[in-house]
């Protein structure tokens, strides 16, 4: 990743109360897995997913890490590869997550299947989908695979995506899917509050994500990435729970809190472990990222409970309308949730959430029916209007 050689911004106005609560921890060494990635972005508008992982340390094609049972460690529960049916012929897929997360995995796919010829073109996620509106029903497009939800659902909203097979859907987990079986989630992350566990204690921070701004010993020393795609789609979550006066309230509160303005999320997980500030607003896998590199870094992460810090969001695919391939895309969805590909994606590369039941997240992170999401309908969310949410930051100077 490159460096970033612009000074946080410091907002600071005001000082509130303090208020503290309990919390769920992470333990902080021990992580195994991939090279240290970074970055994310693009959820909706201010960043691009397809520079997730932008840390330099773009992997190198491996298909020898797809498919832990070629090592000897078997593989986890799921649906193998070898239990699908195969892939052949040629498939065009618009993908908003970089080459160099996914890369493997789909020469993985290449290996698995020599008739298969897969065709990938990278890019933003926001592009791409603009992309397929702008192309029509001539678009060469298959399958549209992205971190975003958000643009799936505007894809979805737009009829550009068509319903995939029962069996397809039913593999992933319940409620995280388009009620029409247009898109599918394919991995999970969850919001966090990382902080340095130099300075706090899992008990110095909220448990309640509106608490936030009342946080005196945070004053000028926490820190957020407005801009970046994750956070939009959070404050899009708080909209949604809270409403927007609260919401705006919220906002206001953390300016005056003093909140620290990053490029991107990663940024905020290495400030944090670096003693730069003591605690951010990210993704749970910047900092599983920044401990994969320095295990012994003073950093941890806490989770809110039942609100829009905690809320769960998932990368996803969908079959594009005018694909000339409509089963083999949805088969090709099949396969992003084999127990190879979600294996893959909770260690090898991503640290994120798997969407199937049968396999586990790395074992430094709380399991999935752990987590404490907000009860909201992540349809909802996924076909939010993410410029009201925008605006609204415009408007309160955040952005």
């Amino acid at each position: 990743m490159t460096e970033d050689t612009t000074p946080p911004t410091d907002r600071r106005t005001d000082t509130t109360t303090s208020r503290l609560s309990r919390r769920r921890v992470l333990a902080t060494t021990g992580l195994a897995g991939a090279t240290a990635l970074a970055g994310c972005g693009g959820l909706f508008g201010g960043g691009d997913d397809n520079q997730e992982g932008d840390d330099g340390d773009d992997d190198e094609a491996d298909p020898d890490v797809v498919g832990y049972a070629r090592e000897g460690r078997g593989l986890p529960g799921g649906t193998p590869v070898s239990e699908m049916p195969e892939l052949s012929g040629q498939l065009t897929v618009y993908s908003g997550r970089g080459e160099f997360l996914i890369g493997t995995l789909m020469d993985f796919f290449r290996e698995e299947y020599p008739d298969f010829d897969l065709q990938i073109r990278y890019g933003g996620a926001a592009d791409l989908a603009n992309q397929i509106r702008t192309e029509g029903q001539a678009s060469p497009a298959d399958v549209f695979f992205t971190v975003n939800a958000g643009i799936l659902g505007l894809l979805a909203n737009d009829d550009r995506l068509q319903s995939m097979p029962d069996d397809v859907l039913g593999l992933g987990r319940e409620g995280y899917q388009d009620p029409d079986g247009t898109w599918i989630g394919t991995s999970g992350r969850v919001r966090t509050i990382p902080y340095n566990t130099d300075e706090l204690s899992e008990g110095d921070l909220p448990d309640d994500i509106m608490a936030l701004p009342e946080q005196d010993a945070l004053q000028n020393n926490i820190g957020w990435a407005p801009t970046y795609g994750s956070n939009q789609g959070f404050v899009t979550v708080m909209r949604l729970i809270e409403g927007e006066e609260a919401t705006r309230e919220w906002l206001r509160g953390m300016l005056d809190l003093g909140v620290q303005e990053y490029s991107d999320e990663f940024r905020v997980a290495q400030a944090v472990a670096d003693g730069e500030i003591l605690a951010g607003l990210t993704n749970h896998y910047y900092v599983v990222r920044v401990l994969d590199g320095r295990p012994d870094a003073p950093l941890d992460m806490t989770f809110t409970e039942n609100d829009a810090g905690s809320f769960f969001n998932v990368a996803g695919a969908g079959v594009v309308d005018s694909s000339d391939s409509p089963d083999m895309a949805a088969n090709f969805i099949r396969h992003l949730l084999s127990a190879e590909a979600q294996d893959y994606f909770a260690r090898s590369a991503t640290f994120e959430y798997p969407m199937i039941p049968e396999v586990d997240p790395i074992d430094r992170l709380p399991g999935f029916d752990e987590l404490n999401p907000p009860d909201l309908d992540f349809a909802e969310f996924a076909r939010a209007d993410i410029n009201e949410t925008i605006t609204l930051m415009e408007e309160e100077g955040v952005l």
